[in-house]
C-alpha cells in the first residue's frame, strides 16, 4: 500500500509543479535570469525558494548517506529528478525505491 502512495505522490509531485512551470517556459523559454528574478520577487516567494533550496541540499545528503548505507545503485537519479522537477518528485521516488530495496533485502535474507 505504501508503494502505491509513494507512486501517487511522485505523479502529483511532477504534475502540480509543472502545471506552473510549463506556462512559464512557453511564455519565456528557459530564461534563467527571469526565473530567478521571479523566484525571489518578494519576501514570501524568497522564503519558499530558499526553503526549497535548503531542503534539496539536505535531501541530497540523505540520499547519499542512506543510499550508500543500503548499497542502493543509481543514486544520481534522485538528484537529477530533484533538479528537473523538485523535491516533490525526488523524495517520494527515493522513498519508493528505498522501500522496494529493503523489501528485496528482506526477501533475500528470509530464504
Amino acid at each position: 500500500m505504501v508503494k502505491i502512495i509513494y507512486l501517487l505522490l511522485c505523479i502529483i509531485g511532477t504534475v502540480l509543479p509543472y502545471s506552473q512551470f510549463l506556462p512559464f517556459l512557453l511564455d519565456n523559454g528557459l530564461n534563467i535570469p527571469l526565473f530567478i528574478e521571479q523566484l525571489f520577487a518578494n519576501r514570501i516567494s524568497s522564503f519558499f525558494g530558499l526553503d526549497l533550496i535548503i531542503s534539496s541540499l539536505v535531501f541530497w545528503v540523505f540520499i547519499f548517506w542512506e543510499g550508500t548505507r543500503l548499497r542502493m545503485s543509481n543514486l544520481w537519479v534522485y538528484v537529477a529528478s530533484n533538479l528537473l522537477v523538485g523535491v516533490s518528485l525526488a523524495l517520494p521516488l527515493f522513498l519508493l525505491m528505498r522501500h522496494q530495496h529493503l523489501e528485496q533485502q528482506t526477501e533475500t535474507v528470509s530464504y
